[in-house]
């Protein structure tokens, strides 16, 4: 990867004394749409937050294009859109009033802003509620303008959070197909409950258990060139780091582990430097696990469904 859009270093944040994300590594291209997904509480909003500049992280480094985004708070203003899960609206507005206010907001010079805000209605297919208020509209239309206002300044990076919350099956299917066609020019972040629309918006996952980042991949679920790997013994990812066949492990289930080998290494050299440790092979196979499979597994640190 290039320089990504955005780039998360070793990123930790604590709230009322309690760690809620701890150490995560994650970058994010253009045209890049990335999946987050977790249970409740696993701290989906939170590392949203960071990443849209609205939370500064108690440890690491957020980075926009390559700048630390703390140092340089006016970057989410001009750079960044963002959708919290409840879209901030203003319902005596009509939509075209509103989406007024939000690029005065984001900086647009004012001679930009009507040819910016046609631009949007038209993408977002607001056209024929541009003049409606806000507050008289359904929760589809509502949730369209959620994303205008997210990027009517023509944003590098789009944060949306749980954007498909509440839409009847016809609506969802219809804000699918609008983020979609923004990752195609921007690097968009998506955190959603609902893994159809992973399968169907999706190029990459990334799942958060506990505050950890535990499984990056693609959004099918399958990692090419990842081997399944099962241990007798408990192992730590510094006992994976220190097998020299190893390129990158992470943990799937408390005894299996999705494993990535260097260039040169083989599955039996695996083999050959887990049995030297002493430690017991229960799989080795090709990772072709489906996304839904990781993610319970994950979710319910259950080993069964992980297999």
């Amino acid at each position: 990867m290039s320089t990504p859009i955005l780039a998360l270093d070793a990123v930790s944040r604590r709230l009322a004394g309690r760690m809620v994300v701890h150490g995560l590594d994650l970058a994010i291209a253009r045209g890049e749409v990335l999946g987050l997904l977790g249970v409740n509480g696993a701290g989906k909003t939170t590392t949203l937050r960071m990443m849209a500049g609205v939370l500064a992280p108690s440890a690491g480094t957020v980075r926009l294009g390559g700048e630390d985004l703390y140092e340089q708070p006016e970057l989410a203003r001009r750079r960044i859109g963002y959708l919290p899960e409840t879209p901030p609206l203003h319902a005596e507005l009509t939509a075209q009033e509103f989406l007024t206010f939000c690029a005065r907001l984001r900086g647009l010079a004012r001679g930009a802003v009507a040819a910016a805000i046609d631009r949007t209605l038209e993408r977002c297919a607001l056209g024929e509620v541009r003049h409606r208020p806000i507050g008289a509209l359904s929760k589809g239309w509502r949730q369209r303008i959620g994303i205008a206002q997210a990027i009517v300044h023509a944003p590098e990076l789009i944060v949306l959070d749980e954007p498909a919350s509440g839409l009847d099956p016809v609506q969802a299917l219809k804000l699918r197909e609008l983020v979609r066609g923004l990752g195609r020019d921007h690097a968009v972040v998506l955190s959603t409950h609902v893994l159809p629309d992973v399968a169907a918006c999706c190029d990459r996952v990334a799942i958060l258990h506990q505050g950890v980042l535990r499984h990056t991949g693609p959004a099918d679920g399958a990692a090419p060139g990842a081997l399944r790997v099962g241990v007798g013994t408990p192992l730590t990812a510094a006992d994976w780091a220190a097998l020299a066949p190893v390129a990158a492990a992470e943990p799937i289930a408390p005894m299996r582990w999705r494993v990535r080998l260097r260039a040169d290494a083989t599955p039996a050299d695996l083999a050959a430097a887990l049995v030297g440790r002493g430690v017991g092979l229960t799989e080795l196979r090709a990772d072709d696990t489906p996304l839904e499979a990781t993610f319970l597994a994950i979710a319910a640190g259950d080993t069964a469904a992980a297999a």
